[in-house]
């Protein structure tokens, strides 16, 4: 009898301590907004809700142009000091931005909404700029700091960080902010360690490489900034947009200069976001959210 009593008495034990937690851990995610379709013929379709505004800015002819951002803020109440921010990059026309994708979509887009999930449930808010005209990035047009500072990608992401330091997204802290993107908007990524020096905690690279490089045609700088953020470089081996060596070419750099940086090569994907983005990224934006919070 003592023996059953004992036993009731660690089940209890365990059983309080595994529900204990297991509450501690749900109070480190929240729960985003976004849901899955089951569509035809197997195709599912990921839906993350989102908002749509257009951000006007003066252009380097002093024109007036506009271009549309989305964004979402993770649900519940924002921590001291707001949400910790990421912003994703658009590639080259077939990325622009959307919070929405189905599983057969070009370039394995589907695992970039599946990364913004990921990035909402574990405290993120998102933001998703677009490119000039949905097109591409000037940022490998502009060899030198000086050239991009000329760019209209410089004086719109300007304005739009400006933007979301005097709270016009809602509630983040623009003293943790992250940067991704694939393809073009990859070379997008590395430009904010270039141009916007000291704003970024980390980057992550999907089908990229530096700021200036343009598919095979890539020459990475024997010096780069010494504050340049930890930068996760993510690639497919089959590659032939991106060739996988500029990606390398840049991951030696960054450790010669003494940079945090790691790299995951996939064999046999192509010019895509990989399967294990969304999990590899958090991970490494969550290894250097809470310092500035």
């Amino acid at each position: 009898m003592q023996h059953k009593i004992l036993l009731l008495f660690f089940l209890f034990v365990f059983q309080a301590t595994f529900a204990s937690d297991k509450h501690r851990n749900a109070r480190k995610h929240q729960e985003s907004n976004c849901y899955l379709e089951n569509l035809n013929e197997g195709v599912k379709r990921l839906n993350c809700p989102s908002s749509k505004v257009q951000i006007s800015y003066t252009n380097p002819l002093n024109q007036i142009e506009k271009r549309d951002v989305v964004y979402q803020l993770p649900k519940g109440t924002a921590p001291k000091g707001g949400w910790p921010v990421v912003f994703i990059y658009q590639g080259t026309g077939y990325f622009a931005p959307s919070f929405s994708s189905q599983s057969d979509a070009p370039f394995a887009n589907y695992h970039r909404t599946e990364l913004i999930k990921n990035l909402l449930d574990n405290g993120y808010a998102v933001i998703a700029p677009s490119a000039r005209f949905h097109k591409i990035w000037e940022t490998s047009m502009a060899l030198t700091p000086e050239l991009y500072e000329k760019t209209n990608d410089y004086y719109f992401l300007k304005t739009l960080f400006e933007k979301v330091a005097s709270g016009d997204f809602g509630p983040i802290n623009p003293q943790v902010q992250f940067a991704t993107g694939i393809s073009s908007g990859g070379y997008n990524t590395s430009r904010m360690a270039i141009s916007f020096p000291g704003q970024f905690k980390a980057l992550a690279i999907q089908s990229g490489s530096y700021a200036t490089c343009f598919g095979p045609a890539c020459i990475v700088p024997k010096q780069l900034p010494k504050n340049h953020p930890p930068t996760l470089l993510l690639h497919g081996g089959k590659d032939i947009i991106v060739p996988e060596p500029t990606a390398q070419a840049y991951y030696r750099q960054l450790k010669k200069s003494g940079i945090t940086t790691e790299i995951y090569v996939e064999p046999s994907a192509g010019h895509q976001w990989l399967s294990s983005s969304p999990e590899r990224i958090v991970n490494w934006f969550n290894q250097y959210k809470e310092g500035g919070q």
